[in-house]
C-alpha cells in the first residue's frame, strides 16, 4: 500500500501547448510522451463506489497493473487516498491477488470477482516531467485522451501533480507557480468520477442545496471549522462544474459557496485573528465582485487566475493549518475546545441577531434590505447544527426558511405574521444538555 498524493487541474488545450515551455524552465527530467488504456470495473450494483473504492487495470507498453484505490480525502483539488498496485502478465482481473484486509469485513471475494465488469475505460496520451521544486520531487503527468462509457465520452485534458519526495507544502507552493501561466482550475472531480457520470448515460449533474453538515458530537471547535470551510470549497467547485457544463443556474449556488466561507470566517473570527486569514478573504471577495457581473461567462470565471488562486490558497491554508501560525496559546486551547458547546453559544447569538433583526420590521422594503442578513444567518446555522438531530434543525428553519422564501417571491402581506412563528420557536441546541 502507498499513499497517493496529487494535486489534480484540469487544463484547457491552449494551456496543454503552454506547460513543457513552463518547465523547461525549472530542474526536471522529462518523459516523453506514451499511451495508457485504463478499464475500470464494478458490480451491477455499484457495490465498490458504495465502498469509495475505485478499481481498475491499466496497460502500457504491453505492460499491466491492477489499482484498487479506497477511501481517502480530498480537499479542494489535493486527493490523498491509499492505493494497492499488483503487477499482471495480462489485462485479466483477478482480485485475490489483493491483500485480504482491505475489504469490509464478511467480503466473499471469490463472489466478488464474478459480479465485476468493466464499466468505463479512459484512453490518453501521458506525457511526464520529474520536477526539482525546493527540497522536493515532484512528478507533473499531463494528460490528453478521452473518458469513455458505452456511447458516451468526454475529452480528457488533466495535469496531475503527485509528490514523490519531500512536503506536501512544496507541492502547494509549486501548484501556485504553476497556475500563473494560465489555463488550469482545480479538479475535485476524478477520471472515475467522470466515467461513472458517463456510465450513468451522462445525465445533468443536479444544483444541491448547501448541505446541513454533519459532525460527531465530540468534535474540537478546530474540526468544526475545517468542516465548514471544506464544505463550502466543495460546494463551490461542484457548481462550477454544473456551470461549466451549461447550468446557469448553478452561478447563484457558487456564491452561496462564497458566502458559507464567509460566514465560516466570522463565525471563528474570535478565534483565529482576522490577520490570519485576511489574505483569503480578500480573494474571496475579488470573486464575488466579478460574480455580481451578470454577463459573466462561466469559462472565463472558473479558469480565471484569480479564481484558482482563490482556491489553491484555500486549500493550502486547510491542508497545511495555517492558521496555526497566528495563534496564541490561549486561543490554541479554545479550538480543542468542545464544536458543541460553541455552537450552542453561536446558534443563541444567531436567534436573538433574527429576533432583532426582524421584530419590529413593518415595510415591506425594510424586510427586503435585511434579506441579505437572513440568507446568511441560516446559511451558519447550516454549518453549526450538525451535531444535533437533523429533524429537529430542519424544524426550527423550516419558518425562517419561509419567511426567506416570502421575501423572495415579493410577497407583501402576512411578513410578520411569520416573524412572529419564527421568533416563538423552541430553541432546538437547548434540548441536548444531556449529551454535552
Amino acid at each position: 500500500m502507498t499513499i497517493e498524493i496529487e494535486l489534480k487541474f484540469i487544463a484547457t488545450p491552449e494551456a496543454a501547448e503552454k506547460l513543457a515551455t513552463t518547465l523547461a524552465a525549472m530542474p526536471h527530467q522529462h518523459v516523453a510522451a506514451r499511451e495508457l488504456t485504463n478499464i475500470y470495473f464494478e458490480t451491477d450494483d455499484n457495490q465498490l463506489r458504495r465502498w469509495d473504492m475505485g478499481l481498475r487495470i491499466r496497460g502500457v507498453d504491453q505492460r499491466y497493473e491492477m489499482t484498487l484505490k479506497t477511501s481517502g480525502k480530498t480537499v479542494g483539488g489535493l486527493h490523498q487516498r491509499p492505493e494497492y498496485n499488483v503487477d499482471l502478465d495480462a489485462p485479466d482481473l483477478d482480485i485475490a491477488l489483493l491483500p485480504a484486509e482491505i475489504w469490509p469485513q464478511g467480503t466473499d471475494v471469490a463472489a466478488l470477482q464474478q459480479r465485476l465488469e468493466p464499466l468505463f475505460s479512459t484512453h490518453f496520451q501521458r506525457e511526464m516531467w520529474l520536477v526539482q521544486f525546493a527540497d522536493s520531487e515532484i512528478e507533473v503527468a499531463f494528460d490528453r485522451g478521452e473518458v469513455a462509457a458505452g456511447e458516451f465520452s468526454e475529452p480528457l485534458y488533466e495535469v496531475e501533480l503527485e509528490l514523490k519526495q519531500g512536503s506536501r507544502a512544496d507541492l502547494l507552493s509549486f501548484a501556485a507557480k504553476l497556475i500563473d501561466m494560465g489555463g488550469l482550475r482545480l479538479g475535485s472531480l476524478s477520471k472515475a468520477a467522470r466515467g461513472y457520470q458517463l456510465a450513468q448515460g451522462n445525465p445533468p449533474r443536479p444544483l444541491r442545496t448547501f448541505p446541513l453538515l454533519k459532525i460527531p458530537a465530540k468534535a474540537t471547535v478546530e474540526q468544526g471549522m475545517i468542516n465548514a470551510l471544506s464544505a463550502g470549497l466543495n460546494h463551490w467547485q461542484y457548481h462550477e462544474e454544473v456551470w461549466l457544463r451549461g447550468n446557469p443556474a448553478a452561478k447563484t449556488s457558487v456564491l452561496e459557496a462564497l458566502d458559507a466561507l464567509r460566514q465560516t470566517f466570522s463565525l471563528f473570527g474570535a478565534l483565529v485573528p482576522r490577520k490570519a486569514s485576511s489574505d483569503l478573504r480578500q480573494k474571496l471577495t475579488r470573486i464575488e465582485e466579478v460574480l455580481t457581473n451578470d454577463d459573466q461567462e462561466a469559462q472565463e470565471l472558473c479558469f480565471s487566475l484569480a479564481s484558482v488562486e482563490a482556491q489553491l490558497a484555500l486549500t493550502h491554508w486547510l491542508v497545511e493549518s495555517q492558521w496555526q501560525n497566528w495563534l496564541d496559546d490561549k486561543n490554541k486551547s479554545k479550538l480543542q475546545g468542545s464544536f458543541k458547546r460553541f455552537s450552542d453559544i453561536m446558534l443563541s447569538r444567531i436567534a436573538a441577531d433574527l429576533k432583532e433583526t426582524f421584530v419590529d420590521v413593518q415595510l415591506f422594503n425594510e424586510f427586503q434590505d435585511k434579506a441579505t442578513r437572513l440568507n446568511r444567518q441560516l446559511l451558519a446555522v447550516h454549518l453549526l447544527a450538525g451535531a444535533y438531530p437533523a429533524e429537529e434543525v430542519n424544524n426550527w428553519m423550516s419558518s425562517w426558511q419561509t419567511l426567506q422564501h416570502a421575501i423572495h417571491i415579493k410577497q407583501e402581506r402576512g411578513l410578520n405574521t411569520l416573524v412572529n412563528q419564527a421568533v416563538k420557536q423552541v430553541p432546538f441546541w437547548l434540548n441536548s444538555g444531556a449529551s454535552r
